[in-house]
């Protein structure tokens, strides 16, 4: 059986990975906030000291892309600092940290699916602050593991496809980014490819892309998820989505037009197959309908 912490255990992640590992019969401590601060130095050491866990898996982050634009002490405190923490206290006790990062630490001008290898050159805040959260790790433990995702979804919290149903449930038109194009990945499927890692006796210590196939726009994806919700049965006002630019819709900070992620090393060197977005997506529709 294995024992492990997971910070940010209320998060939309989180709660995915507590409720897996339990499913598993491991032991798992779930801290939030408010019961570990993660960018308090001492208060890590001395709480993963005491746990002395088989691994830490940070799902804690601060992910509010648009405000960290005028925070960016706090989404630095979280995003860079905290795992530096996390990495310390792991590479003192020897234990393994799983950590998650972000498509957002590329800048979107590639014309193809971005490489673990490809340059880092974020666009905005919270990119900035999710890739010196890679770098302080990889300088701070060395049995590390950071799983970049993208566009993530799940019954939990709040994300794209929760706000969508929402909004398609009180309004007849939607304008929906028809030009940035990106990977829909299910907190579902994370928390599962992650335990199904740390099952394994690891050697390959690095940063891996981890993110749904295939490739689509918010656009499609929202005509996907409007799908499946109508053959679930939810009730939705909505008559027609529009497909507008990014330039329709400003937002305060840049998103990558392309932040495709090749996952093809992660597959490999793990020997496993990432599930098909789609498959997800029916899973959280049919959970929120429910609801």
């Amino acid at each position: 059986m294995k024992k492990i912490i997971v910070t940010g255990c209320q998060g939309q992640l989180g709660q995915e990975l507590m409720r897996q590992a339990q499913a598993l019969h491991w032991e798992v401590i779930g801290v939030n906030h408010q019961s570990l601060d993660i960018t308090d130095a001492e208060a890590v050491h001395s709480t993963i000291k005491q746990l002395n866990p088989d691994a830490v898996v940070n799902a804690a982050a601060y992910t509010a892309v648009d405000k960290a634009e005028t925070e960016k002490a706090l989404a630095f405190a979280v995003n860079r600092d905290g795992p530096e923490n996390l990495a310390k206290a792991c590479s003192d006790m020897d234990i393994p940290l799983l950590h998650y990062s972000t498509d957002y630490v590329f800048d979107g001008r590639k014309t193809t699916a971005y490489v673990e290898t490809d340059s880092t050159v974020p666009l905005g805040v919270y990119g900035e602050s999710k890739l010196a959260g890679e770098q302080a790790i990889a300088d701070n433990c060395e049995k590390h593991l950071i799983f970049r995702t993208s566009w993530v979804f799940s019954a939990y919290g709040n994300n794209f496809v929760k706000t969508m149903l929402r909004l398609g449930a009180e309004r007849e038109v939607l304008g929906i980014v028809a030009d940035q194009f990106g990977k829909p990945t299910s907190a579902a499927e994370i928390a599962r490819i992650s335990l199904h890692i740390l099952q394994q006796p690891i050697q390959n210590w690095a940063i891996y892309h981890l993110a749904q196939p295939d490739p689509i726009s918010w656009h499609g994806f929202a005509q996907a998820l409007f799908q499946q919700a109508r053959e679930a049965g939810r009730a939705l006002k909505l008559k027609d989505i529009h497909a507008i630019t990014t330039a329709d819709y400003p937002t305060p900070a840049k998103r990558p037009a392309n932040s495709v992620l090749d996952c093809q090393c992660l597959e490999q060197t793990f020997k496993l197959n990432i599930r098909p977005w789609r498959e997800s997506l029916a899973q959280v529709i049919k959970e929120l309908v429910k609801q």
